[in-house]
C-alpha cells in the first residue's frame, strides 16, 4: 500500500479509531480496525532470538513462548566483529518471523555499557558506538531483508535497570551526542530500522518519549528516520505530550484510558487532529511494509538454525589467555571437565528476551558427539546458591587431580545477572572461586570457560594457564566451546568491552547508578576504554583484545594523502600475513588520535575494523575509507560535528593498547567556531596579529598584572616571578584592567575594543 492510499485510509477513520491505532490491542498485537480492511499485526520480543507468546502471555517472560533457536546474545555478538556474520543471524530471525507471522522483533539493543554491573549488559553489544552502530546495522540490515521490521532500543540512556522507570540521566551535550546517541545515530543513518523503542528513563529532566526535540527534530527530522516511535511496555508518562513529540505506538494496551486522553485532546483542542492524522499514517505505513510482503512459504527450521548458531558462536568466543600454549587441548589427553555449566550451560540471560530453546547442546554433548572419549565430569559447585558444597567440590577436586588437564566451566548464574536489577559487585560467587583454587593446588593445568554476559573480577587472573569467555553464547554455545578448546576452531573474536581488574576501576564507580531519582553521568564522554586510556591505567583485559592459535604480522600501512580537507577522504590500506602454522580470522582495529586538539578528547577512539581470514603464509591488504567524523568532536557551541586543524594519527592496532602501526595526516576543517568577545575575553584568546595588537595599544603603557621590570634582588621579585606575572597575564580578562591601570582604563574604553575585536572577527 503506498503513502496516498494509506492517507486516504486515515482519512476514512474516525477519531476513536485513530486514537485506538495508537496503542496495542493486547501485549503483542497492534489494533485492527475491521471496517477499513486494517488487520493486526504481531510484535515479539528478542533480540537473539524468537520469544513468541500467546496473548495471555507477559513481557518479562514469566509464561510459557513457542519453542525457538538463541543466538548469542549482545554481548557475545559484538566480540565477533564480523558484520556479515550478523546479518546472517539477522535473516535468520528475520526468517523466523515470517514462518511466525511475526511483523517486527524487538531488537537489537545498542545502549552503551557504562557500568558492568548494568543488569541488561548482556543483551546490549559495548562500551564503543562506533562498534555498537556497526553491529546493529549489520543485525537490522539482516532481519529487514526477511520484510520484517526491527526496533532498535532501548533509547536511549537505558544504562541502568535501578529505577530504570524514573530515573534521569543527567549528562553534558558532549557526552549525549558522541557516545549515548552515537550509535542509534548510526544504525537510523545506515540501515533504517522500521520502528525505535523508547526508554522509560529522563534524559536531562524529561521524559525521553516526550522529548520533541529528540525525537522529532533530531531523529526524524535531522536523521532521516521514516518509521515509528513504539514505547518500552509500560513507558509512557503523559500520552498526549508524548504523542505530540512523536511518540507514535504505546505499548501494550492501556485499556482504553490513553485513547480516550487522545481524543478528548482533539475534542478540547489540545491537540492537533492533523498531527494524529500523521502518527496514523505512519503506523500504517510499517503496517503495511510488513503484510504487503507476507512470505507464506517461510518454514522455522529448528535444527538448521540451531546449527547456525553454533557456527556463529564460534566467532564470538574469546580467548583471552593462552599461557605455554596449553590450547588447543587434543583429542587423546585426559581432561576432565568441572563445573555445572559444561552439563547445562548458562547460554542466555533472565527476562524478557529470555528463549524457550528448542535444541541445547552443552559441552559434554558436544565431546561425546565428536567421539572424543578421555574426557571426565563432576559438577563441582550449585549455582541456584552461592555455597560451598563441599561434596561436590571434593569429587571435582579429585577429578581433576587426575586429569592432564582441568577445563573449569565457571560464571554468573542467572541470581547474579538478569534484567530487572542492577549488579552489586563484579565479583563471581565464590562458591566458584573458591573451587578455582583448591583445583589448582592440585592441577596446574587449568583453564577457565566463563559463562556471564559482562566483566567480572578474577582473582585467580595470574594462576590458570587458560581462560576463554564464552559469554553468553546461545543454545548452540557448547559445541562452539569445544571446537574452540580442541581446535577445531581457531578463535577469533574480541572483546568488545574492557574488563577491569576491579570495580572501582570503572569510571562510573563514584556515582554508579544515582541517588534516587537522579543519575550524573559525571565521567562524560570517557567511557570504558576511553577512561582508562586517558588515565594510562592497567586493565586485566583491553577493549578490542583476543587471542588466536595462529600469529598474524602487519606491514606496509599507507595513507593516500597526507594533508586533506575534512570534507575529503583518505584511504588507508595495511597489509596482514598470518605468519603462523594454521588458518585463523583477524579483527584488524584503526584508532584515530587527534594530536592537536584543544578540546578535551580521548587518547584515541576506534573508527574502523575489519575480520579476515586467512591461510598459513597468505597476505591480504586491508582497506579503510576515514570520513569527517572520523576526526569530528561534537562542538556544542556550533550544535554540529566540528574537526579542529591539525595533525591526525591514524593508528593500527590488535586491541586499543596494542598499536602496531601508524600514520599521521593533517586535517583541515572548514567549518569555524564564531568567536565573540566581551569585556571577560581572557587576553591569551585574543589572536596574536597587528590587527589586534592595535586595538589592544592603550595596554601597551600600562605596567598591567605585575608587567613592570622589578630589581630581582627586591622583596617583590621574590613573591612576583617573571613566570607567575606572565601567567597571570594569560588569563587576566580585558575588563580587569580597568582595576590594574590606575584608572587610565575606563570601561569605555574596554567596551570599544570589544566592539572593534568582534568587528575584526567579521571582516
Amino acid at each position: 500500500m503506498n503513502a496516498e492510499q494509506i492517507k486516504k485510509l486515515v482519512g476514512e477513520m474516525t477519531l476513536e479509531e485513530k486514537a485506538g491505532l495508537c496503542s496495542g490491542n493486547d501485549f503483542w498485537h497492534t489494533k485492527a480496525v475491521e471496517r477499513l480492511g486494517i488487520s493486526d499485526v504481531m510484535v515479539s520480543d528478542g533480540p537473539h532470538g524468537l520469544r513468541k507468546q500467546d496473548q495471555e502471555a507477559d513481557h518479562l517472560g514469566v509464561n510459557e513462548s513457542i519453542k525457538a533457536v538463541c543466538f548469542p546474545a549482545g554481548c557475545g555478538a559484538a566480540t565477533s566483529f564480523n558484520r556479515e556474520l550478523i546479518g546472517k543471524m539477522g535473516q535468520a530471525l528475520g526468517n523466523q518471523c515470517q514462518a511466525e507471522g511475526v511483523s517486527v522483533i524487538l531488537g537489537p539493543a545498542v545502549n552503551i555499557k557504562r557500568s558492568p554491573l548494568c543488569g541488561r549488559n548482556f543483551e546490549y553489544y559495548s562500551e564503543d558506538p562506533y562498534l555498537a552502530t556497526e553491529i546493529a546495522t549489520a543485525h537490522i540490515n539482516g532481519v529487514q531483508s526477511k520484510h520484517v521490521g526491527t526496533s532498535i532500543k532501548h533509547f536511549m540512556a537505558n544504562n541502568q535497570e535501578t529505577r530504570r522507570m524514573t530515573v534521569d540521566a543527567v549528562m553534558d551535550e558532549r557526552a549525549l551526542r558522541e557516545i549515548y546517541l552515537a550509535a542509534f545515530e548510526g544504525a537510523v543513518k545506515n540501515a533504517k530500522p522500521w520502528t525505535i523503542m523508547t526508554s522509560y528513563n529522563r534524559v536531562n529532566g524529561e521524559y525521553v518519549g516526550e522529548n520533541k526535540e529528540i525525537l522529532t527534530d533530531l531523529v526524524r527530522n535531522d536523521w532521516g528516520f521514516d518509521g515509528i516511535y513504539v514505547s518500552d511496555w509500560g513507558a509512557v508518562n503523559n500520552r498526549v505530550r508524548a504523542l505530540q513529540a512523536g511518540l507514535d505506538l504505546e505499548m501494550p494496551a492501556s485499556a482504553g484510558h490513553r485513547d480516550a486522553q487522545i481524543r478528548k485532546a482533539v475534542q478540547d483542542g489540545v491537540l492537533s487532529e492533523q498531527v494524529l492524522d500523521e502518527t496514523c499514517e505512519r503506523i500504517l505505513n510499517v503496517i503495511y511494509r510488513y503484510l504487503d510482503h507476507i512470505d507464506e512459504q517461510a518454514v522455522f527450521d529448528l535444527e538448521a538454525d540451531h546449527n547456525l548458531a553454533r557456527q556463529i558462536a564460534q566467532e564470538c568466543i574469546v580467548l583471552l589467555k593462552n599461557e605455554d600454549d596449553i590450547l588447543p587441548l587434543t583429542k587423546n589427553q585426559n581432561v576432565a571437565f568441572i563445573g555445572k555449566y559444561a552439563q547445562k550451560p548458562r547460554y542466555q540471560g533472565g527476562g524478557s528476551s529470555h528463549i524457550n530453546s528448542a535444541l541445547i547442546t552443552s559441552a559434554l554433548d558436544a565431546v561425546k558427539e565428536a567421539g572424543i572419549e578421555n574426557v571426565t565430569f563432576a559438577q563441582g559447585f550449585d549455582d541456584k546458591v552461592d555455597a560451598v558444597d563441599e561434596a561436590l567440590e571434593a569429587e571435582a577436586i579429585q577429578v581433576a587431580s587426575k586429569a592432564e588437564v582441568a577445563v573449569v566451566f565457571a560464571g554468573l548464574p542467572d541470581l547474579f545477572e538478569s534484567e530487572g536489577f542492577d549488579r552489586e559487585h563484579m565479583r563471581m560467587p565464590e562458591c566458584q572461586n573458591h573451587l578455582i583454587d583448591e583445583i589448582l593446588k592440585v592441577q596446574p593445568n587449568t583453564i577457565v570457560v566463563l559463562h556471564n554476559g559482562s566483566p567480572i573480577e578474577m582473582p585467580w587472573v595470574n594462576e590458570v594457564k587458560g581462560i576463554v569467555e564464552a559469554y553468553l553464547g546461545g543454545d548452540a554455545v557448547g559445541g562452539a566451546v569445544v571446537d574452540i578448546l580442541f581446535g577445531d576452531v581457531n578463535p577469533s573474536a574480541k572483546l568488545a568491552e574492557t574488563f577491569p581488574y576491579q570495580l572501582e576501576d570503572n569510571p562510573s564507580y563514584l556515582t554508579g547508578f544515582g541517588c534516587k531519582d537522579t543519575v550524573h553521568y559525571a565521567e562524560g564522554i570517557f567511557v570504558g576504554y576511553r577512561y582508562y586510556d586517558k588515565k594510562n591505567m592497567a586493565v586485566m583485559f583491553p577493549f578490542g583484545h583476543g587471542l588466536s592459535y595462529t600469529t598474524f604480522e602487519y606491514s606496509n600501512l599507507k595513507v593516500d594523502q597526507k594533508d586533506i580537507k575534512d570534507n575529503e577522504k583518505v584511504t588507508v590500506c595495511v597489509d596482514v600475513t598470518n605468519t603462523g602454522k594454521v588458518a585463523g580470522k583477524e579483527v584488524v582495529q584503526l584508532y584515530v588520535a587527534d594530536k592537536e586538539s584543544t578540546a578535551i578528547r580521548p587518547l584515541k577512539e576506534l573508527k574502523g575494523f575489519e575480520k579476515i581470514s586467512l591461510n598459513p603464509g597468505e597476505t591480504k591488504t586491508v582497506t579503510f575509507v576515514l570520513e569527517q567524523r572520523a576526526f569530528a568532536y561534537y562542538e556544542p557551541e556550533i550544535q554540529d560535528w566540528y574537526v579542529e586543524s591539525g595533525a591526525f594519527e591514524i593508528m593500527i592496532g590488535k586491541s586499543v593498547e596494542d598499536i602496531v602501526l601508524s600514520e599521521e595526516i593533517v586535517v583541515t576543517g572548514t567549518k569555524k567556531i564564531p568567536v565573540v568577545y566581551t569585556p571577560n575575553t581572557i587576553m591569551s584568546e585574543i589572536p596574536d596579529c597587528p590587527e589586534a595588537k592595535e586595538i589592544l595599544k592603550p595596554f601597551d603603557s600600562q605596567d598591567g598584572m605585575g608587567g613592570a621590570e622589578l630589581d630581582e634582588d627586591s622583596a617583590t621579585a621574590e613573591a612576583i616571578t617573571k613566570e607567575m606575572s606572565e601567567a597571570m597575564a594569560k588569563y587576566t580578562p580585558l575588563r580587569a584592567m580597568i582595576t590594574f591601570s590606575d584608572g587610565n582604563i575606563s570601561p569605555e574604553l574596554i567596551d570599544d575594543m570589544v566592539e572593534k575585536l568582534n568587528a575584526l572577527e567579521t571582516e
